[in-house]
């Protein structure tokens, strides 16, 4: 297995998603980008940074003489333009120009807030993410997609942007909250889902230590991730098509994150939504019963959630109306042809959704 991934999308330079043990081969790979005199602004999740940002700035001083750090609370709610616009305050008065660059040091929120600032910061600035969090190393660091909340719209304003470089350090990944492990850990079980059985055979077979964090067990499981996002990236770098399939578990899993009011993370809503899409594919007999029993109870073994408590299903059900992955008035619904299958799908019902909803609501009193 190789330990990084290249990912060319058309008018735009390829860039390496490297996986590594430590940070003492990111200097070496940011001096092949970007000039000595380039100036370098992280921005940085709170938490994260007082753990890795001694040794990210220790690495880039190795290089760049001019190194700033914008320190964040990032959650959701901070996920916002009011954040981005302190970001360009900061960086117009450090007199960052188009010749500078933006590093995303943190979680998904981080790297998805960094990017949107690099790509409209005088129309485009040079852009470094450095993920953090498992959700982010397979999902979102490799995309391009960026963005920030608007009012009750989850990413609603944001921009394509391509990093220059992805660098994983996969030994971050030790201080990773369990709750935290586990919410990546959806995403990842979504990626054989849509793509590659046996990707997800090896994934069952080997929960144990995926789950005990084992080094090589963990990188190869990156690597395999990130190929199959590089695929439909490279395809659809837009989201157009074949990149929306990408977001199986999605539709449903946002209408559940906005539900609960973020009281679940990402990945354990796209968990539940994955769950509610197989059962949906299961009764449109793309699934046997059988497999999608398995789907639903695989989830469990990763430490994800399979059923809530007391849905309103007529709320989630509405909240599904406003997803952005609507497509001409139709909802675009991501379901599984089979496993390692995605398809697009402009024939899933409210009724659909509703039906498969009841199936992860959990009634005490049933």
């Amino acid at each position: 297995m190789e330990d990084f991934v290249t990912v060319s999308v058309k008018n735009t330079a390829p860039y390496d998603v490297l996986i590594r043990s430590d940070f003492s081969s990111l200097s070496e790979r940011m001096s092949a980008l970007f000039d000595e005199k380039c100036r370098l602004c992280i921005i940085a999740d709170k938490n994260v940074s007082k753990l890795y940002g001694e040794d990210v700035i220790s690495e880039f001083k190795k290089i760049y003489e001019n190194v700033d750090m914008i320190e964040l609370e990032l959650g959701e709610a901070n996920k916002s333009l009011d954040t981005v616009s302190k970001c360009y305050s900061y960086m117009l008065e450090k007199k960052y120009s188009r010749k500078d660059a933006v590093v995303a040091l943190g979680g998904g929120i981080c790297g998805d807030l960094a990017g949107f600032v690099s790509a409209t910061y005088m129309r485009g600035i040079g852009f470094v993410q450095i993920p953090t969090t498992l959700l982010s190393m397979v999902d979102s660091s490799s995309g391009g997609k960026t963005g920030v909340n608007f009012d009750d719209y989850k990413n609603m304003v944001g921009a394509f942007k391509m990093p220059a470089l992805v660098y994983i350090n996969t030994t971050v990944l030790n201080s990773l909250p369990d709750r935290e492990y586990a919410s990546g850990m959806a995403e990842v079980l979504k990626s054989g889902l849509i793509k590659d059985g046996l990707f997800y055979e090896w994934l069952i077979n080997n929960f144990t230590q995926i789950n005990e964090r084992d080094t090589e067990y963990v990188s190869e499981m990156l690597y395999k991730c990130i190929n199959i996002k590089r695929l439909y990236v490279e395809k659809d770098p837009y989201e157009k098509n074949e990149r929306a399939i990408l977001n199986f578990g999605h539709t449903i899993g946002h209408a559940l994150e906005k539900y609960t009011d973020f009281e679940y993370s990402h990945g354990e809503c796209v968990a539940l939504g994955s769950v509610a899409a197989a059962y949906i594919s299961f009764k449109k007999e793309y699934l046997s019963a059988e497999e999608y029993y398995e789907i639903r109870d695989m989830f469990v073994s990763f430490e994800l959630p399979i059923s809530l408590e007391n849905i309103d299903i007529d709320k989630v059900v509405e909240y599904t109306r406003s997803d952005k992955k609507n497509s001409s008035g139709n909802l675009r619904f991501i379901l599984l042809k089979k496993i390692g299958k995605g398809i697009i799908s402009e024939d899933v019902t409210e009724d659909d959704i509703r039906e498969a909803v009841r199936q992860i609501n959990f009634d005490p009193n049933d």
